[in-house]
């Protein structure tokens, strides 16, 4: 389909056999549609009977069979539908059309219409489908009373085939009854078919607004309705619109698509919005005197308003952004950003993250949805790929799970724990360990116990993975060999990893 929105609207049986009433009610509804066009895509559609064949012989001349009295009733020539096909592209509308049977699929592509529609009374008709799968021509299909099961087929058929098909939420019911709407059935229709554009066949009383609102503010994005014109005593059917119901129900749907906005993506957030947030956001001053080099942190800051321009914001910090002074600051001054230096480590977290993934899934290893990641720089996060390791923290109760991953040619210092026994499994690539200064290479498949109280360092050529079965994990229970490592308070960058991102 379009980008713009799609809104049908459907004459079916309303021409009442008239060639010149049909041509009335399309003029009658350009009229309304002519000042949303830049906005909308509009079409009218007409259904086709083969009625020498569509109508069992013996029931041909029923008078007392509802449908059988009214398609004859009504019945056009296929001259006449063809003239007022032609109307419909003359005053600007795509054309489309309803086949109840195989002629008149073959009626269709012959008279060039731009879309057929399969009725929600034909959508398991697979002898139908099947010779509609034969026409390049985008379908549209209803789905009232259709079971889930019974959608996903026709799906399936019609897009294994490389047809576009959209399809549209209807109810049977004429007019539907507020209660029966049922909505929420975009829902499901948008979630189990996400790659396919889903609407709204309406069958409510013509002047219920409403429901409009409703089904654009679930996503769809195809509208068709019933339309007709009044006749001379002032009666029309009970689910057909006149004119001025068309208007006013554009009218809504217009108001409705701008209350909606933007789709998939986060707005653009007007200036002044931005300004009205900043004027009441706290801003970061200094608590203490600050001198050049010092990095900010909770005990050199504070946080308040107002703020002036060029301070430096809360939202501007983050536990990837460092800030050093590049000059001396104040107590009580506003620290401003131009005089800080600023190291931001996102991006860095961001791409190890992407190769402990790629190391995960070489290894076929799947975590849970949700697990806590640790990434340990020992020696500060500009020396991670020299020294540090990604801590997956699975299970820690009386005992403890973690995954260890290693990236190739990282090394991980010697510590001890004087709390904490662990083993450990290799499950990909290679390690090499010291415990108690002897050392042993692993593979995939080793297993290797550490006591308490023993110093034990890793280092990996090519990458590891090994998962590590302790005794409860401990705060502070890590006692490094080096001093730098034990005193550097800042060697841990914490984070939540989602599977589903």
């Amino acid at each position: 389909m379009g980008i713009k929105p799609l809104f049908i609207f459907e004459m079916a049986n309303n021409h009442n056999g008239k060639l010149d009433r049909g041509i009335e009610i399309v003029s009658e509804i350009k009229k309304q549609v002519e000042s949303y066009r830049d906005i909308f895509d509009f079409a009218f559609k007409l259904q086709y009977r083969n009625l020498d064949t569509f109508i069992h012989p013996d029931y041909k001349e029923k008078k007392d069979l509802n449908f059988v009295k009214r398609f004859n009733d009504t019945r056009l020539s296929l001259e006449d539908f063809f003239l007022l096909k032609n109307k419909f592209i003359e005053q600007g509308f795509i054309s489309i059309c309803t086949p109840f049977d195989e002629v008149s699929v073959d009626l269709i592509e012959k008279q060039k219409y731009d879309i057929i529609k399969i009725a929600s009374c034909s959508f398991n008709d697979w002898p139908l489908l099947e010779k509609i799968e034969t026409k390049n021509l985008h379908i549209i299909a209803s789905t009232a009373g259709v079971s889930l099961e019974d959608i996903d087929k026709v799906v399936q058929f019609f897009t294994h085939r490389e047809k576009n098909i959209s399809l549209m939420h209807c109810v049977a019911e004429y007019p539907t009854k507020i209660e029966n709407l049922q909505l929420n059935q975009i829902d499901i229709l948008k979630k189990r078919y996400p790659n396919i554009t889903i609407g709204y066949s309406t069958h409510e009383n013509p002047n219920d607004y409403e429901s409009i609102k409703v089904a654009i503010a679930k996503g769809a994005k195809i509208f068709e309705k019933h339309v007709g014109l009044a006749d001379y005593d002032g009666s029309i059917n009970k689910y057909s619109a006149t004119p001025e119901q068309i208007g006013k129900w554009l009218k809504t749907a217009k108001e409705t698509f701008k209350y909606c906005g933007v789709e998939n993506i986060r707005y653009d957030f007007p200036k002044d919005e931005i300004e009205s947030l900043k004027g009441l956001s706290r801003c970061v001053f200094a608590s203490k005197d600050i001198k050049i080099g010092e990095v900010l942190d909770n005990l050199n800051t504070f946080y308040a308003i107002p703020s002036i321009e060029g301070q430096l914001f809360n939202f501007d910090l983050s536990k990837y952004k460092e800030f050093t002074a590049l000059n001396n600051i104040k107590k009580n001054e506003p620290i401003m950003i131009k005089d800080l230096k600023i190291v931001d480590i996102r991006d860095k977290v961001e791409n190890i993250i992407n190769k402990i993934k790629e190391m995960l899934d070489n290894a076929r290893i799947i975590l849970p949805n949700k697990v806590s990641f640790e990434l340990s720089h020992h020696y500060g996060f500009e020396n991670f790929n020299e020294v540090g390791a990604v801590i997956i923290n699975c299970v820690n109760r009386e005992y403890c799970k973690k995954i260890i991953v290693m990236l190739p040619g990282q090394k991980h210092p010697a510590h001890k724990h004087k709390i904490k026994e662990e083993t450990f499994q290799v499950l990909y690539g290679d390690i090499t360990i010291s415990v108690d200064g002897k050392t042993e290479d692993l593979k995939a498949g080793d297993i290797k116990l550490v006591n308490r109280e023993s110093m034990h360092s890793f280092l990996t050529h090519n990458g590891v993975i090994f998962e590590e079965i302790s005794t409860q994990h401990i705060l502070n229970d890590s006692y490094y060999e080096d001093e730098k490592v034990a005193t550097n308070n800042k060697r841990k960058t914490k984070f939540t990893y989602w599977r589903d991102n």
